[in-house]
């Protein structure tokens, strides 16, 4: 746990990639492998489930510490981070150990989901007496499930690959499902994560595993400078850019599997797709979107949202909200990994395959064209009425790639601009982190009638907190302070006076939102100093933005 405790420390302290990649090489190479497999299970990304309530650890500590509930809060608030604070705060230990990460996970965190309640609170207090300061920080976040460091999964990959001597295309491709939120993974996972190429890797006829997913970067250039950046259209496919769930469907020795791009095994969420992986020949890998397909179109993502919320899929859901995968690569053919293959080549077979299937629930995503940059620009122009996010540009000669590199070749995504609308500040909470300090997180009105209703009223509909700079979110923050009408705990209720642009890339009607309506990935596109809150937009506007 120490060892851990201190390379938390050491990646947190640092921006440099090299500093961190050095970092996480020596902690590989020297640490047990059964804790080395835990630490790579949650530097990589994984998050068991919380393992005690917030409200307890809160009550503990305030008592431990002897602190009123309001001095507690206030610390906090300062803080910005709950494991934090309860590491800052607690008395010194008492105690010692000498125990590992693997130990501690598996003979004492896990077993705390399990722990009678009327003896949970001694079990708690008994553990973090051992624990050094500096461990209780990782103590806390592991427990709350908010463990997060600056670290990125491809970082952590590449350690891998050097402390195994391994591609690190092969590398990722062993961490697939590696960090399922149910996982224990134990010294036998670690060391099959740094083993050399076995043969099955290489022949990959019964692996159930995907490949890592290639990943596009967004493309927001001026039209007139994509011949000179990009060259002619010819030299790339183009797509419509989906809005719905990236997967890769994998059939191999009679099986069939389903994932997600979050690594998460699908199978049994997409019945219909498992059927049709059945209907494919073994050795096929094909990537693709899951969408709400219907009258020959795609659906808006709010309805696939709707099918992913059910706990259980009954017929009639089916029926009403029927998914298709709208494939537009092929990794494996005949059990052959195809990925080494240009582009152009791997979307001709991927289309003699849609064809020689022939089944309902598989559809080739259409490649588009245009004369030059100018006429797919007009094209583009019709994807929100189509229910797209813009246009997906593929170089013709491009390999299949891992994660968001350009190493052999480049995917573009060339998103439309997002809609917006102009909102009204009411309520405001700090931020976390560096950001602890400052009311950065706010909570945005529109007005529920237009400007010559006889009375109207704000009615709260969008959350967001990024987009502004530094400079701004100070100034804002200072505006808050004063014109604050009341507070609810961390939040703060304001007078209405800063109207902000708020931009989404979504837009439908919600029976679980006060206002009726939900947008998707509201950020902030800019401070609207020159224009009056009675100027803001109403619920009215936004029911106009709604697909028809």
């Amino acid at each position: 746990m120490k060892q851990f405790a201190a390379l938390y420390r050491e990646l947190d302290t640092t921006t440099s990639n090299l500093a961190k990649q050095a970092a996480l090489q020596r902690y590989l190479r020297e640490a047990a492998p059964r804790d080395a497999a835990w630490a790579v299970y949650f530097l990589a990304g994984g998050k068991p489930r919380q393992l005690v309530p917030a409200s307890l650890l809160r009550l503990l500590a305030q008592e431990a510490a002897g602190l009123p509930e309001w001095l507690f809060d206030e610390s906090y608030e300062a803080v910005g981070d709950l494991a934090e604070t309860i590491s800052l705060l607690l008395p010194p230990p008492t105690e010692s150990h000498d125990m590992g990460l693997a130990e501690w996970i598996e003979a004492h965190l896990l077993p705390l989901r399990k722990t009678a309640p009327d003896v949970l609170a001694d079990t708690l207090r008994a553990q973090w007496r051992r624990l050094a300061i500096e461990e209780r920080l990782v103590y806390f976040k592991l427990i709350t499930g908010g463990f997060r460091v600056g670290v990125s999964r491809l970082q952590v990959t590449q350690a891998l690959a050097a402390v195994g001597a391994l591609d690190a295309k092969r590398v990722a491709q062993r961490l697939m499902g590696y960090t399922h939120i149910a996982g224990q993974p134990s010294a036998a996972d670690y060391a099959a994560l740094i083993a050399p190429e076995s043969h099955g890797e290489l022949d990959q006829k019964t692996s159930g595993e995907p490949y890592p997913f290639f990943l596009a970067h967004p493309f927001n250039q001026p039209l007139e400078s994509f011949d000179t950046l990009l060259g002619t259209p010819a030299q790339w496919i183009v797509e419509w850019k989906w809005d719905g769930i990236r997967a890769q469907l994998v059939k191999r020795a009679g099986q069939v599997w389903l994932w997600s791009r979050g690594e998460e095994l699908v199978t049994d969420r997409f019945p219909e797709l498992a059927t049709l992986g059945e209907a494919l020949p073994d050795g096929t890998v094909v990537d693709g979107e899951i969408v709400v397909w219907r009258e020959d179109k795609v659906q808006p993502f709010a309805e696939l949202q709707r099918r992913i919320g059910r706990k259980t899929l009954g017929a009639k859901l089916l029926r009403e909200i029927p998914v298709v995968l709208l494939a537009y690569d092929l990794l494996e053919w005949q059990g052959r990994d195809l990925r080494a293959l240009p582009q152009q080549e791997r979307r001709a077979l991927l289309d003699d395959l849609v064809a020689s299937a022939a089944h309902p629930n598989l559809i080739a995503s259409p490649m588009l064209h245009g004369v030059d940059w100018q006429d797919l620009a007009r094209q583009r122009e019709q994807a929100r009425a189509m229910g797209v996010e813009g246009m997906m540009l593929k170089q013709r000669d491009a390999h299949y790639g891992v994660g968001r590199t350009k190493e052999v070749g480049v995917w573009w995504k060339w998103k439309i601009d997002p809609l917006s609308i102009d909102a009204v500040l009411v309520y405001a909470q700090r931020g976390h982190g560096r950001r602890a300090s400052l009311y950065s997180d706010y909570t945005f009105a529109v007005w529920d009638a237009p400007p010559e209703a006889p009375e109207r009223k704000l009615v709260p509909f969008a959350k967001a907190y990024s987009g502004l700079t530094d400079a701004e979110m100070a100034r804002v923050d200072a505006v808050i302070r004063k014109t604050t009408i009341e507070s609810f705990g961390p939040v703060r209720s304001v007078r209405p006076t800063l109207v902000f642009e708020l931009g989404f890339e979504g837009i439908a009607l919600s029976t679980r939102h006060k206002s009726g309506i939900a947008v998707r990935f509201p950020r902030m596109l800019r401070w609207r100093e020159d224009k009056p809150v009675e100027e803001a937009d109403s619920l009215q506007t936004l029911a106009a933005l709604l697909p028809a």
